[in-house]
């Protein structure tokens, strides 16, 4: 087992909080994890806890990167997508390449990355954005591992979207049509990349697609019914979708 620490990045990140949740499975199995931060707040605070060394830095930084890296053999890369968020992952792609020791780069990415290529590009920019990472990551000769999951389950709904509707007249108003996705929770995503990271030989070149188990479309999940011991069970009342 590596002594070296694991880099994790985007451990504080509030969307989908995969890296802080990989920190905390990383920790319970007694690895050594580098949590790096864009500042220390009580999120880092939380994280540091758990006995994670914190790191404070920016990503589009070469210098932050450099300190961040240093001493690790194993790295996830996860980022917030924001207008940079290519350039750092070629920031970290360089840095890593420079270090010339590392043992796996776990790259989390996103399911559409691979229904795209040269010739059939989506308009989104962030899916855009990570479909050119990837290649970066491909190019660059590291131990590269691509993660893509689906849409998080615990924003389904894009809740800072719907909340307004949901309170206003208890719909779920969302520009997706009838279109369908199989979410996945959160946790089940960082399992996975934590497992990658305790043991990457096995894994090394390879892609893992995330699913949840079934294709619903938002009218379809708005019927699922909440188990009868989930707390939010107990505040449910109807909600219709309109797309």
């Amino acid at each position: 087992m590596s002594k070296s620490p694991i880099l994790v990045t985007g451990a504080a990140g509030k969307v989908g909080a995969v890296g802080r949740t990989i920190v905390e499975l990383l920790r319970q199995r007694h690895l050594p994890v580098r949590a790096l931060v864009r500042r220390y707040d009580e999120r880092a605070e939380a994280l540091s806890a758990t006995g994670a060394e914190i790191v404070v830095g920016d990503l589009t930084q070469g210098a932050d990167v450099v300190h961040a890296l240093g001493g690790c053999k194993r790295i996830y890369f996860g980022m917030s997508v924001s207008p940079p968020y290519l350039e750092a992952s070629v920031l970290a792609a360089a840095v890593a390449r420079e270090r010339g020791d590392l043992e796996v780069f776990v790259n989390i990415s996103q399911m559409t990355v691979s229904e795209m290529s040269l010739t059939q590009m989506t308009a989104s920019p962030q899916q855009r954005q990570h479909w050119l990472a990837e290649q970066v990551l491909n190019w660059s000769g590291l131990p590269v591992v691509h993660v893509r999951p689906t849409v998080f389950l615990e924003h389904f709904f894009f809740s800072a979207w719907a909340a307004s509707s949901i309170k206003k007249d208890g719909t779920i108003r969302l520009p997706f049509g009838s279109g369908r996705t199989s979410p996945v929770a959160v946790r089940d995503v960082a399992e996975v990349v934590a497992t990658v990271l305790e043991s990457p030989v096995p894994h090394i070149g390879k892609i893992y697609e995330l699913t949840g188990p079934r294709l619903l479309t938002f009218q379809e999940a708005v019927a699922v019914p909440l188990p009868s011991g989930n707390t939010a069970a107990k505040y449910n009342r109807p909600v219709r979708v309109e797309t």
